[in-house]
């Protein structure tokens, strides 16, 4: 493995490039924009590519992940977003790193599902086994965007990441938006995984704890992983991760089989 990641749902990082734009109001505060105030090298606002650290998983040893049954999980593109535009022209090279290392699992998040169906590799069919892809949201504004935009994608692991939470979120509000779709379902059907979190750092907006005991409930009720990652606020550590008494560090299971996944199906 490489350096590991302090980021608790997932072993190391893997960033083909740094710098990005932000989509919506969950943006306003993100941690790259202000890790790169502090290192006036960066634009935080220019997309550049990685230079020895882009081919860094092709390094990686086989080994067993800390926190999954499965492979090493490599939270892929922490510094910029995996389909930012600003990536096409060396996305195909991340591909073929990652089609290269089958004992790796990349977890691929984005605030761009949109893009996702355009930017896929040519011998994606029904998904890669080593492959996760996830989109980001905060609110329930983002939710339906991820319900809207997602469209029929294949992949073995679907994954939801509502993190920084600055609003209450209804997963199954959005169904409303499958109105038109003939096969009506809960989130399970769509999503394999759900992770929340509170903003961290100077401007942390306040995240209510009943919003995260009711998407616990909801991924109950549904059969969904739930990860819940951190309180957040000015002093995450001391805020902490526990949720009723508890750390909740459920991770999906059982994927590798899978003939693959969609979100939306006619």
């Amino acid at each position: 493995m490489g350096k590991e990641s302090t980021i608790q749902w997932t072993d190391a990082t893997w960033n083909i490039a740094r710098g990005c734009s932000k989509v919506d109001d969950d943006c306003k505060y993100c941690y790259m924009y202000r890790d790169s105030f502090l290192n006036t090298r960066y634009d935080p606002k220019q997309v550049v590519k990685t230079k020895t650290v882009f081919n860094l998983p092709l390094k990686f040893k086989e080994t067993k992940s800390k926190c999954h049954e499965g492979t090493p999980l490599i939270f892929t593109s922490s510094l910029t977003d995996f389909f930012h535009e600003g990536c096409d022209e060396f996305r195909d090279e991340a591909w073929d790193i990652i089609r290269k290392c089958p004992h790796l699992t990349f977890q691929i998040l984005t605030k761009r599902p949109e893009r996702i169906a355009a930017h896929l590799p040519s011998d994606w069919h029904s998904g890669w086994n080593n492959v996760w892809l996830g989109t980001s949201v905060g609110s329930q504004k983002g939710i339906q965007r991820a319900w809207d935009l997602l469209q029929i994608v294949h992949a073995k692991c679907f994954f939801l990441s509502i993190e920084p939470m600055h609003e209450e979120v209804d997963l199954n509000a959005a169904e409303l938006l499958l109105k038109n779709w003939r096969n009506m379902a809960t989130i399970g059907q769509y999503f394999d995984w759900v992770i929340v979190g509170g903003e961290s750092g100077p401007h942390a907006r306040p995240m209510d704890p009943s919003w995260v005991t009711s998407i616990r409930e909801q991924c109950r009720l549904a059969g969904v992983a739930f990860f819940f990652k951190q309180w957040g606020g000015v002093f995450k550590k001391r805020t902490g991760r526990e949720l009723d008494g508890r750390t909740w560090d459920e991770m999906p299971t059982a994927l590798e089989n899978r003939t693959g996944r969609w979100v939306l199906q006619p």
